[in-house]
């Protein structure tokens, strides 16, 4: 099974960040994007990928000891930027680098796991809001809302798939998201997702997620 370690942000955090993502979703061109649902939105920690089932208890019990070291910290969502044109995704203010610290630890659990893992880079978080459809060419590098809210990062809620650059420049709704800041909210759990992907010839469906199990910080 596809699978990724994430931080879930709780629903009032999410319903103030719908509510921006409404309003960018009536900007001119925003048809030319693909939004992600509210229902995808995650700040994802590790990608583990396919992952076979002799895996699975060593990965949950490396995965529960990351969380018993780590304590719950307090995040809101907050700013924003984007990949060239091709990604839109919102930023983090509070205690990111208790997350870059959780995140580097789901990692390393999955690697003595035994799970097969891209090579290491630095854990920057993002949520991703939405996707261009159009393809053309494109570098990857990324832009900020602002200087202190993430960029590139080992494990986006694309989980690796290639994209590349749009006809539909993302500009304004990076410039939406500027003055955004959700409320303060505990990161206080660590979740192992399974990512369901969308059945093929379907336009529009978008990966299910599920949450196969989940450990509280600190305990």
């Amino acid at each position: 099974m596809r699978l990724f370690a994430a931080v879930l942000p709780p629903e009032a955090a999410v319903a103030e960040l719908a509510a921006r993502v409404k309003a960018l979703r009536a900007l001119p061109g925003a048809d030319g994007l693909r939004w992600t649902e509210r229902e995808g939105w995650h700040f994802t920690l590790a990608f583990f990928g396919e992952v076979a089932e002799d895996v699975l208890p060593e990965l949950h019990t490396r995965l529960a000891r990351a969380a018993h070291r780590h304590h719950p910290h307090e995040l809101r969502l907050a700013g924003g930027g984007r990949f060239d044109d091709r990604v839109v995704w919102v930023g983090v203010d509070g205690d990111s680098e208790a997350l870059r610290r959780l995140a580097d630890s789901a990692e390393a659990g999955g690697r003595r796991a035994g799970v097969p893992m891209d090579r290491h880079r630095p854990y920057h978080p993002h949520l991703t809001i939405a996707r261009a459809r159009a393809r053309s060419s494109g570098h990857g590098s990324p832009h900020h809302g602002s200087s202190h809210h993430g960029s590139s990062h080992h494990g986006s809620s694309g989980h690796g798939s290639p994209h590349h650059g749009s006809t539909t420049s993302l500009a304004p709704y990076v410039d939406g998201l500027m003055d955004f800041a959700g409320r303060e909210w505990t990161v206080g759990e660590l979740s192992l997702v399974r990512s369901h992907p969308p059945a093929p010839g379907v336009p529009g469906q978008q990966p299910r997620y599920e949450v196969v199990a989940a450990w509280p910080l600190g305990h």
